[in-house]
């Protein structure tokens, strides 16, 4: 259940920094020069796991200490990496986010939801064939939110949005962090 994800390189989007061991991804102040491929974000500061899921249970965590702005989740294999991008549901992306203080799950309309702290660590739990995707603070082991009756019909990938640097106020990388204990069963 626990996994071992990376990022994958090939769908990063051009102003993305990814680190060599696949682990850190942050915003970079330039285009990078990587080819455009059909796998690769070309708008959105977005990113996937290399490691895709088409059955069972998962679990990862993210450490997002120093950011004012992300979004961490999943994404079936057929998403819109093209142009503007809608994180929802019915366009494949199941995921929650921060925006400047602002939590919540993004869907059509998204659905903010309130913490009594600021979790510097996610953890993101799916059970594919139960068609649930939660989130918890993995320093506390408290859950933040569910998306339940999913019906998966293609791989998903891990999902991962790090928007731009504000200036320098959003400039902390998104960190998959090391699982040794998964909190779920």
């Amino acid at each position: 259940m626990l996994v071992n994800v990376t990022l994958d390189p090939d769908t990063a989007n051009p102003h993305l920094i990814l680190s060599a061991d696949g682990k850190q991804v942050k915003q970079g102040d330039t285009q990078q020069n990587v080819p455009d491929t059909p796998k690769r974000f070309d708008h959105a500061g977005s990113v996937l796991g290399k490691e895709g899921f088409s059955s069972g249970k998962f679990y990862y965590e993210v450490q997002v200490k120093g950011k004012t702005v992300w979004d961490i989740g999943v994404a079936k294999e057929s998403i819109n990496r093209k142009g503007k991008i809608t994180l929802a549901p019915n366009y494949g992306y199941w995921t929650i986010s921060l925006n400047d203080g602002t939590y919540a799950a993004l869907a059509s309309p998204p659905v903010p939801f309130s913490l009594k702290g600021k979790p510097q660590r996610v953890g993101v739990f799916v059970d594919y064939d139960a068609g649930l995707v939660s989130f918890y603070d993995a320093d506390c082991w408290h859950h933040i939110y569910s998306i339940t009756n999913v019906s998966f019909t293609e791989k998903i990938y891990p999902f991962f949005s790090t928007w731009g640097n504000d200036g320098g106020s959003n400039s902390a990388p998104l960190i998959i962090s090391p699982v040794y204990i998964c909190p779920i069963k």
